[in-house]
């Protein structure tokens, strides 16, 4: 099978550096090429001066910047300032780098590939299928943005695509509930569990006072950093011997006109949108906290294993519905605990009282509560560990998401 992968034209066509979603679709590609499939991966060309890259058995076609694309992109500040209609972006439109997206249609079509695995740019699969009339095309979703678009540009845009993937039953709901004629399936987003492993870190066997409580992701308003900023002073003021260590870049904070402005929670990020959220973040320190916070920016993906395994607890405090949450899974995968927030797919990663604990988004108290419970129970603290890295070897590694992606391609494949 010959199967072509892309998604936003920033992303080079090379393995990736960093998480979120080229990382998904790497992770997948590697493991289909290794199965003995034909993987082309495509991206934007860069720095680099060859078009096409080998590695790990997977082909990386890049393609070149388009003067026509560069014309265009200062029509992005029409959703930055507010004047393109809410329903119609132009980051959703035909327009939104039309010619990467034209040339990546027109070599799949050279290449004569049997499944096209787009990933979020729903309003490109018309041109795909222009392209490529006897491909199967995939579109994988990783937000719950469709509903937020013109439900009847959503369904003209759609109605040639042979199957949607969401990463999660939380967004696979919302596709089968929005467009129920359309096929959906869920493939979860994974965790590399040969290498987010805790075999060599007996949880039990460390020695030290002082506990680690981790956060790792964008350092933006809707991961709720200020919240847990917030309960942070509480828990110090009741138990000292504790530090918070957050990792994650603070240059990423997801533009305001793509969260669900509908949703109250996010009604109340729009003040953190206002100034330096960093700055925000400091001043909200008590005195007796600020010493034991540490903001340690981005950190290449596969480095994250020294910061699970040096930490006791990990926190997820997003207000805003995740769609996932894949340093949820790495972090039960190392044997962690995890304590996230009750919402979107968050329930289907962490069983609550059983590998960690929910508490309702934002509320400040229940995570000072939650996280104050685990540092004074070690038993509880280290059974749920367990039990999270039992369901993350046998729910979420890559190996049986790709299996599972494979299985819905052959499907696809035999109509």
């Amino acid at each position: 099978m010959k199967i072509a992968f892309f998604d936003y034209p920033v992303t080079l066509a090379e393995p990736p550096k960093t998480g979120g979603i080229r990382l998904v679709s790497y992770a997948l590609a590697l493991r289909l090429a290794r199965a003995g499939h034909k993987v082309l991966f495509y991206g934007s060309k860069g720095h680099y001066q060859e078009l096409e890259y080998y590695e790990e058995s997977i082909i990386y076609r890049r393609i070149p910047d388009s003067w026509f694309d560069k014309l265009l992109e200062p029509l992005n500040f029409l959703d930055s300032w507010n004047l393109s209609h809410p329903q119609r972006p132009f980051y959703a439109s035909k327009l939104f780098f039309c010619e990467f997206y034209r040339q990546v249609a027109q070599d799949i079509q050279a290449q004569q590939c049997d499944v096209i695995h787009m990933n979020i740019v729903f309003q490109y699969v018309p041109l795909m299928r222009a392209y490529n009339p006897q491909a199967k095309i995939v579109l994988h979703i990783h937000s719950d943005f469709l509903p937020l678009f013109d439900p009847v540009m959503v369904e003209q845009c759609l109605k040639s695509v042979d199957l949607v993937i969401g990463c999660s039953n939380y967004l696979t709901n919302q596709v089968r509930k929005y467009l129920p004629h359309i096929k959906s399936q869920t493939i979860y987003n994974g965790v590399d569990i040969h290498h987010f492993t805790a075999h060599n870190h007996n949880k039990k066997a460390k020695k030290t006072d002082i506990k680690q409580i981790l956060f790792v992701g964008r350092i933006s308003p809707e991961k709720g950093v200020h919240v847990l900023i917030d309960a942070f002073n509480k828990v110090v003021s009741h138990y000292p011997q504790v530090q918070l260590k957050l990792v994650g870049s603070e240059n990423a904070l997801v533009p305001w006109y793509t969260l669900d402005r509908e949703d109250p929670q996010i009604q109340n990020l729009l003040p953190y949108y206002q100034g330096s959220y960093r700055s925000q973040l400091q001043n909200r320190l008590t005195s007796t906290a600020a010493s034991s916070v540490f903001f340690l920016g981005k950190v290449p993906h596969f480095e994250l294993f020294e910061y699970y395994q040096q930490a006791d607890i990990f926190i997820f405090p997003s207000v805003w519905n995740e769609a996932f949450g894949m340093p949820i899974v790495e972090a039960m995968s190392m044997g962690l605990p995890v304590i996230a927030t009750r919402g979107g797919a968050f329930p289907e990663l962490v069983e609550d009282e059983k590998t960690g604990l929910l508490v309702e988004r934002g509320d400040v108290d229940a995570l000072a509560e939650a996280i104050l419970r685990l540092l004074e129970d070690d038993n509880l603290r280290i059974a749920m560990g367990e039990a999270g890295q039992q369901r993350a070897v046998e729910k979420f590694a890559w190996d049986y998401q790709a299996q599972k992606l494979l299985h819905e391609y052959h499907a696809m494949m035999t109509k």
